[in-house]
Formats: structure tokens, sequence, C-alpha cells
């Protein structure tokens, strides 16, 4: 047991790692405030997340920091911050129900489900900065655009397309013999 929480926790150190890199280096990052897309930022915290709560809320937070030192707004940091919920829940979920990732329709219903759930803290998230200088008409008309339509639905398939990324990568990452002993324990064997 003690050697599975040696490799739970080098393996979560090395997904933060990736995780403070993605955000800070990745060519591929739009930013339209107060939405941004880098794509596969949110890889590692799902890997982490197939592992356990406790992995998935330290890569959470380490990715965070990526953000920061990123030099991204604030509203972007927080954003990302938010993502501890889904991150917290959708593990908690795999958890206690690991055949939620062996069959494929179930596998679809949670990668939507964590994605509605991702994307409502977002907005959540978003709104206070959106609307910092008061309820102009300019703010409310732009809400629906800005904040609902870049930052919900934006976020609700960009966590998709991460999701699948991350479900692939998890599976070629299950075959190594240390991965699929903590794999194993988790019992989230695909």
């Amino acid at each position: 047991m003690k050697n599975n929480s040696i490799y739970t926790m080098t393996l979560s150190a090395m997904l933060c790692a990736i995780g403070i890199i993605i955000p800070m280096f990745s060519p591929l990052k739009v930013i339209i405030e107060p939405a941004s897309f880098t794509l596969a930022s949110h890889v590692a915290i799902m890997i982490a997340m197939f592992i356990s709560p406790q992995a998935g809320i330290a890569v959470t937070l380490g990715t965070t920091l990526g953000f920061f030192l990123g030099g991204f707004p604030p509203v972007v940091v927080l954003r990302a911050l938010s993502q501890i919920i889904f991150i917290t829940i959708g593990a908690i979920i795999l958890k206690k129900k690991p055949e939620t990732m062996k069959n494929l329709g179930t596998m679809i219903l949670f990668c939507i489900s964590i994605g509605v759930i991702h994307a409502v803290a977002e907005v959540l998230v978003s709104m206070p900065f959106y609307f910092a200088n008061g309820f102009t008409d300019a703010a409310v008309s732009g809400f629906l655009y800005s904040v609902f339509i870049l930052v919900g639905i934006g976020t609700l398939i960009h966590s998709c397309v991460d999701f699948t990324i991350s479900v692939v990568i998890y599976k070629f990452l299950v075959k190594s013999p240390s991965i699929k002993s903590i794999a194993s324990v988790q019992e989230l064997a695909y």
C-alpha cells in the first residue's frame, strides 16, 4: 500500500508539472476575455481525476498556478481554480462507481455531466468580472455571447475534447506496470 501511495504522489507531481507547463508554454491558446481556450489544458487534471480525488485536487491547484505564472488575466486564473469542483465531483463518482468508465454510453454521460458542472462553475466565476462596471445595457446585451456562449458552451466543448484526449492517454498509461498498479488499486482498469 505504501508503494501505491508513492506512485500516486509521484504521478500527481508529474501531472502538476505538466499542468503548470501547458498554460505557460502552449502555442495553442486563444484568449477572448472572459473566455480562454488552451488545448489540452484539462488533460493533466482529468488524468489525476481518474486516479483519486486527492490527486485531482492537487493537480488542479498546480494547474491553477500554471495559469497564474503564465500571466493569464485574473478571471482565467480563477476559472482554472474553479475546476477543483468538477474534478472533485468526478473523482468521487469514479471512486464509488468505477464501472462508469467501462461502458461507452456511461462514459459519454459522465463526460457531458462533468462538462456541464465545469461550464456552470466557470460561468459563475466569470460573471462578477463581466459585470464589474455594473449592469449597463452593453454589459447585459454582451453577457449572453461573452459569458454564456464563449465561457459556458465553449467550456463544455473544450471539456469534452480534453476528456477524450485524457481517456486515450490514460488507456495508454495504464499499460505501464507502475501506473497499472495504481489503476488496479483505484479499480479504474479500462
